[in-house]
């Protein structure tokens, strides 16, 4: 089975732009609003795991100040420019679950829409909790299709009812390819066995925004040829859809975004 992000989230699309974009806007203010709270502050040694843009990568670089670190990885990092890569920032090519860790004795990890991804979610949870230090805090979240699996949640004519159908092929066309759309609720568990301490866990649920509409357009671009090819969709239906979804009429919501956090003992 080819690995899901070699196939549908090749992070060297053209969408990957106006992907992390849309990602920024809807959940970056959630993902600071954890790790202030773990009291994140200058000196810290931040591993961010599967960064697929700029925007948590320069918070975090602001936030640590020049006497901490920032080790960014991912399966590609074209988006790490010089402006961007300079101390404490440190850009790295790095598969989470199948490389080794990129070093030890973090004070901070954080994955967002990554572990669901990996090729090896156990091992991939595992080798981010090894890297930390005692004390330090894991934040992991991901996506939680399942939860609330509807694309438009008045579905009050065709169109939001395309749109609805349209999400269910999405949804059946990554399971297929072995992600787990119920993945984000499973987390606090996940943390809880793998020995993590005071573990909690929060959704966010964007129900419209212009991000939203903008995360639907790149997704159903990117996925258009696999959701045709595998007769879940029609080429005019999705035609149709990114129509509506462009004029600004269909409210789009996103999938839950599932925030879980713990401390290593």
């Amino acid at each position: 089975m080819m690995r899901t992000d070699e196939y549908l989230l090749d992070h060297r699309q053209a969408e990957t732009g106006q992907r992390s974009d849309a990602f920024a806007t809807l959940f970056d203010r959630t993902t600071f609003r954890h790790m202030e709270g773990f009291g994140l502050g200058s000196g810290w040694r931040c591993w961010e795991v599967g960064a697929g843009g700029t925007s948590v990568v320069s918070w975090l670089a602001k936030k640590v100040g020049p006497t901490g670190k920032v080790m960014a990885t991912g399966t590609d990092i074209s988006w790490a420019v010089p402006s961007v890569t300079r101390p404490p920032v440190e850009a790295l090519v790095h598969h989470v679950g199948v490389d080794q860790p990129p070093g030890e004795g973090f004070d901070l990890v954080h994955a967002r829409l990554a572990l669901v991804h990996a090729s090896d979610r156990e091992r991939a949870l595992l080798s981010m909790i090894d890297a930390l230090r005692p004390g330090g805090r894991l934040l992991i979240e991901d996506a939680d299709p399942a939860l609330q699996p509807l694309a438009c949640l008045e579905e009050s004519g065709p169109d939001h009812q395309l749109a609805n159908r349209l999400r269910q092929a999405v949804g059946a066309l990554l399971a297929e390819r072995g992600v787990d759309p119920a993945y984000g609720r499973r987390l606090p568990r996940l943390l809880r066995a793998a020995g993590l301490r005071g573990v909690a866990a929060d959704a966010y649920f964007p129900v419209a925004s212009p991000a939203c509409a903008a995360l639907e357009s790149t997704t159903m671009h990117r996925l258009r040829e696999a959701l045709v090819t595998a007769n879940l969709a029609t080429a005019e239906e999705i035609d149709r859809h990114l129509a509506n979804v462009a004029s600004g009429a269909t409210d789009i919501a996103a999938p839950p975004l599932i925030s879980a956090w713990g401390r290593k003992a």
